[in-house]
């Protein structure tokens, strides 16, 4: 009897750490149909692999070493509107799950999640569906039917997505030497973006900015409750 080949999807994987990227390529190795075609470290990187290969998804971190990785979804979307990306990231889904879905992307799920979560969120996005958490879902959800974060939306939703990620950052506690660090950007860069925070949320001072940093991921999180 004649084997028909199983046809294998072909996933792109941009993230700046190589051993997430090597993990992510060994949860997948025992799935026949689903294959690593392409790994990258920056946007630049694979916007370069999309524009001359063809994937069948693209699996994206937000902290890359060049931009954004919302936006690049923003990017990746222009290029080729039919490519399903999937972000997995360390951020809260709570500040970065609809942002990134309104730039684009299919899914969102946080690199804490189960090993056979991320299979089946993965799995989701490639037929064409949109993947969420449970718990990403319900915050949204809340979100539409009782409006609560309405009035937060006015002063936070101004920022750009890397000052979100700054913002959230303060929020968890880290410094700006701290941040500069993880997201491999300079202190005067950091500060500059802190300086574009104060103004746009109406903040004039250091401490200020930091109380209210971590006002907001609290309150994202549920721990003003």
């Amino acid at each position: 009897m004649k084997i028909t080949p199983v046809q294998q999807q072909r996933i792109l994987i941009v993230d700046d750490h190589p051993i997430f990227r090597k993990g992510i390529a060994m949860l997948l190795e025992h799935e026949q149909d689903i294959i690593i075609c392409g790994e990258a470290e920056t946007a630049a990187q694979a916007m370069g692999l999309v524009e001359h290969q063809e994937f069948d998804l693209v699996i994206a971190d937000i902290s890359l070493k060049d931009i954004n990785g919302i936006e690049l979804v923003k990017s990746l979307r222009a290029l080729k509107p039919q490519l399903p990306v999937l972000v997995l990231s360390m951020h809260d889904e709570s500040l970065y799950a609809e942002r990134a879905l309104r730039a684009g992307a299919r899914g969102y799920l946080m690199k804490q999640a189960p090993p056979d979560e991320v299979v089946t969120a993965i799995r989701q996005v490639l037929r064409g569906d949109l993947y969420l958490s449970a718990a990403a879902n319900l915050l949204m959800l809340n979100t539409f039917v009782t409006g609560r974060g309405s009035n937060n939306k006015s002063s936070v939703e101004k920022l750009s997505d890397r000052e979100l990620e700054i913002f959230e950052l303060l929020g968890q506690g880290r410094g700006t030497s701290m941040i500069a660090h993880d997201l491999r950007l300079s202190v005067k860069t950091i500060e500059a973006h802190r300086s574009h925070i104060k103004a746009k949320l109406a903040i004039t001072t250091a401490p200020e900015l930091v109380r209210a940093a971590v006002e907001w991921v609290t309150r994202r999180t549920g721990g003003g409750d």
